[in-house]
């Protein structure tokens, strides 16, 4: 399976009927929710993205493993993240949901 192919599944896997249960208002709790923990999320890239960048520099061009692994994985959750909040799917991110 190619990369391209592992990171779609991962963004469009399955997706669950709508819950009976849930209803607008618990919808608008987990949207907050998320909005704050996106907001950290953004620091976080941020964060990272120097730091790979100043290893980069100090490592001759070459990324460091770990760090595009994490950002790959970061960039994962804020996709589902968004998708949930736009309404486009009804999984709901990690901690909610497995992180995959």
């Amino acid at each position: 399976m190619q990369e391209e192919d592992k990171l779609s599944g991962r963004l469009h896997g399955e997706q669950p009927e709508p819950q009976a249960g849930e209803g607008m208002l618990l919808r608008i709790v987990y949207i907050l929710l998320i909005g704050v923990m996106m907001s950290v999320s953004q620091t976080v890239l941020w964060a990272v993205t120097v730091i790979q960048l100043v290893l980069r520099l100090i490592n001759k061009g070459t990324p460091n493993a770990q760090l595009a692994d994490f950002g790959t994985d970061l960039g994962v959750w804020m996709a589902k993240a968004v998708r949930y909040m736009t309404g486009a799917s009804e999984v709901k991110p990690w901690p909610w949901s497995e992180l995959d």
